[in-house]
């Protein structure tokens, strides 16, 4: 939650029309536990086509079990999930995969593949039925490695490359997939400053260009609100029957010092370096030994 460096003041955040891969996701009253645990409640919102929403919220508040959710990985005890004017749990697995694009936080790897054999697995719902790759998928796959900048380890073994690398391969392997919906589990993960701020823009050229819905779990509020169209802000709901959102909207309307007190039990200061340019949170480190203080 520290502020990163004010550059990202000078981002531009206004949206392009979206394009012909548009497509909305509305959640109307979502549930879910694990055995006895519930996680989610009541959960409704609605991503427009060509939004970048962000996903934020303290560890446990069901950031990743939401993603999995809209991936079709886990299937929710109560609720629903709308692609378009079609029920998410009514599309064949083929056809969703070319649909939705899904970058977990980490892939386990029992084989050595090279980096670009992982990426063009995201060609697979487009091979024919032979199961071989065409000259078409290979340049899709080296356009999203070139995207990432990866297309240098095209050859090497996943297993012999950093985190960051990995991950990078992971967001290259969903774009050459070319999905109407991105689902991302904390695309920043591993990755240093500069590879972030890359990825973030890479993922928002998508939403202006191409107009993919972008779906992304994040901790870093200062990303969030440097690239995100809106936010949804997950915490405990009162009954304590699980998470549910506590606020969304715009991120100068979301990430507030109240909410972020409210959800992270912290003291932030929120400003504005730059006229209409996103909002910058920094912990408030005087408040907090203030705090420290009175109580000792």
């Amino acid at each position: 939650m520290l502020a990163l460096d004010s550059n990202f003041a000078y981002f531009d955040t206004a949206l392009s029309p979206p394009g012909s891969h548009s497509m909305r996701v509305q959640v109307s009253h979502l549930s879910f536990a694990y055995s006895n645990w519930p996680v989610l409640h009541d959960v409704s919102f609605q991503a427009n086509g060509g939004e970048f929403l962000s996903v934020l919220g303290p560890n446990g508040s069901g950031k990743s079990t939401l993603l999995r959710l809209l991936a079709r990985i886990l299937l929710p005890e109560k609720g629903s999930i709308m692609l378009g004017d079609q029920l998410l749990s009514t599309f064949e697995r083929n056809q969703l995969a070319r649909i939705i694009g899904y970058v977990p936080q980490e892939m386990n790897l029992f084989f050595p593949f090279t980096v670009m054999e992982v990426v063009l697995m995201g060609r697979t719902p487009y091979v024919g039925k032979w199961g071989f790759e065409n000259a078409e998928d290979i340049q899709h796959a080296q356009k999203a490695m070139e995207h990432t900048d990866i297309l240098h380890l095209a050859e090497k073994p996943m297993t012999a490359i950093s985190g960051g690398e990995r991950q990078r391969a992971l967001i290259a392997r969903a774009l050459a997939q070319r999905p109407k919906i991105l689902l991302l589990d904390e695309p920043n993960a591993h990755l240093d400053l500069s590879h972030q701020i890359d990825v973030f823009r890479i993922l928002r050229r998508q939403q202006q260009e191409q107009g993919i819905t972008v779906v992304s779990v994040s901790h870093d509020l200062n990303l969030a609100a440097a690239f995100s169209t809106s936010v949804l802000l997950l915490g405990r709901d009162s009954a304590g029957a699980g998470n549910t959102i506590v606020a969304a909207g715009p991120p100068e309307n979301v990430l507030t010092p109240e909410w972020i007190r409210n959800v992270f039990h912290t003291d932030v200061h929120v400003d504005r370096p730059i006229p209409r340019g996103p909002v910058r949170i920094s912990l408030a480190l005087e408040s907090s030994h203030n705090e420290k203080r009175d109580s000792s």
